[in-house]
């Protein structure tokens, strides 16, 4: 795609790496077949190429309006169109970018300002842990886009009694875990699942004092300045540890998280004091799945009667698009004898995308429901996934119990 930057541009780090994605671009428009708001809403430019059209056209100098920003807000950068295209356009570098350059432009109202302060400073605070309680409390009365976010206490279930007298070990082999902002509130089983299945392998499980949210979500709000300091303080907080010489990876068990760790060196290569630390962060940085290749040999005399139960897994955009990690979820469960599908349109978002099912409840209930639509289809006992988000906004919409795939595993073994 021909593109003549705008002196305002021409000259700036996220000109020129828009110009090069762009210039990537053929204008071929597979992207859209698989995007999830072109689906529902039709319009050009409520899909990839439409949003591709409208960032070039800020960068050229054209006027920036608010119904820009309504369509890249749209977005739920899922990556799906990253995946499909086959000219390998770097979709969600691009409309990073072109949301970083339309809300310096766009004067948002007050309400959706405030509402976009809270959830970023509100949802890495410290408060976040008692506030969360005070939710459940208050859940039957929260408007719906609040309640969908807060889990029932069965969510949060105990470790089975097998799981509570297993007393952690030490090993000499060691992973560091990110515990990330939300999660340990709404759902601390999952981390705690995966300390005691990967102790069983022979792995142990470390933490970095001080660290917090990946970035990510900060980053998706638009405040890259506060995204990269997430970034940072993590870096900080992990060096020490690094240094040591005695930690092998650096895990998340929340594949959104997973996958902005995995940016860091993307993300600070500019940062002249952390580039070279932010690469080193990157290229340790693993999905806890990738372990369990290592996990599923360990734990196969293990595994209890009974345990094995038809369920289906909905493969978040993150580990699918984002990491590019398909099917090995799926594979590895399979040959721990879990009868395990993956349904019709395994490939579209289920409207979770983070901050998105509360900024956007229409379009994100809407897939939600459709994927629960083709997910019940194969009349699961259970529904896997593999990010905190999908799990409870899947949740909130079926009956059926939707739990991370490290929870079962956790469950299945004696």
């Amino acid at each position: 795609m021909q593109t003549h930057l705008s002196a305002e541009f021409s000259d700036t780090a996220d000109g020129k790496e828009a110009a090069a994605i762009l210039r990537k671009c053929v204008h071929c428009g597979f992207c859209n077949a698989t995007c999830p708001t072109y689906q529902l809403l039709g319009d050009e430019l409520d899909g990839p190429r439409g949003r591709i059209y409208l960032i070039k056209q800020v960068l050229e100098g054209a006027e920036v309006t608010r119904r820009t920003q309504l369509h890249l807000d749209r977005c739920l950068t899922c990556l799906n169109c990253q995946t499909t295209c086959p000219s390998g356009v770097e979709y969600g570098h691009l409309v990073d970018i072109g949301r970083k350059l339309v809300e310096a432009r766009v004067a948002r109202a007050p309400a959706d300002r405030a509402v976009r302060w809270w959830l970023k400073e509100g949802l890495t605070s410290r408060l976040f842990a008692p506030a969360m309680l005070l939710g459940r409390a208050l859940r039957p009365i929260l408007p719906r886009v609040l309640r969908d976010k807060v889990p029932v206490r069965a969510v949060d279930r105990p470790p089975t009694q097998a799981a509570q007298t297993r007393a952690l070990r030490t090993h000499s082999r060691k992973v560091m875990m990110l515990q990330g902002c939300v999660q340990p509130s709404m759902m601390p089983n999952i981390d705690r699942a995966a300390a005691r299945v990967l102790d069983l392998a022979g792995i142990q499980t470390v933490y970095a004092a001080g660290t917090g949210c990946c970035g990510a979500l900060r980053t998706h709000l638009s405040d890259h300045r506060g995204g990269l300091d997430d970034m940072r303080r993590n870096i900080d907080a992990w060096m020490p540890l690094l240094a040591a010489g005695d930690v092998e990876a650096i895990i998340s068990s929340a594949s959104a998280c997973a996958l902005a760790i995995k940016e860091y060196g993307h993300a600070l290569a500019g940062d002249a004091a952390y580039a070279g630390k932010a690469a080193r962060i990157s290229a340790l940085a693993r999905d806890l799945s990738e372990l369990l290749p290592q996990i599923v040999p360990a734990l196969k005399a293990r595994l209890r009667g009974g345990a094995v139960k038809r369920a289906v897994f909905h493969a978040p955009c993150t580990l699918q698009h984002g990491q590019r990690l398909r099917g090995g979820v799926e594979a590895h469960l399979r040959a721990l004898g879990l009868e395990v599908a993956a349904g019709e349109e395994a490939h579209l978002c289920c409207g979770s995308a983070g901050t998105y099912s509360i900024l956007q409840p229409q379009l994100a209930r809407q897939l939600r429901d459709r994927k629960l639509s083709n997910l019940g289809k194969l009349e699961p006992e259970l529904i896997l996934s593999a990010n905190i988000g999908c799990i409870q906004h899947l949740q909130s919409g079926t009956t059926t119990k939707v739990m991370h795939w490290i929870e079962w595993l956790d469950e299945a073994v004696a």
